[in-house]
């Protein structure tokens, strides 16, 4: 799943592990998660748009979505 979580972080000069502490998760969650190696539950979905005041569609892309390559 694509997703803007290093962006926001960055537009915030947050580092990863200030993230993580804020989402409670460890650093390599928030890595794997920028990284697109791990998609977030639903509830870490919500908390990181609740984090950020933004809708989950706005941070996470479905690959559905994205346009054919």
């Amino acid at each position: 799943m694509k997703n803007r979580l290093k962006i926001l972080r960055a537009e915030r000069d947050w580092s990863q592990g200030e993230l993580a502490d804020r989402l409670e998760v460890s650093r390599q969650s928030v890595n794997a998660i920028e990284t697109g190696r791990y998609d977030p539950s639903l509830p870490l979905a919500l908390k990181i748009a609740e984090l950020f005041d933004l809708a989950i569609e706005d941070i996470f892309t479905s690959p559905s979505k994205l346009p054919a390559a």
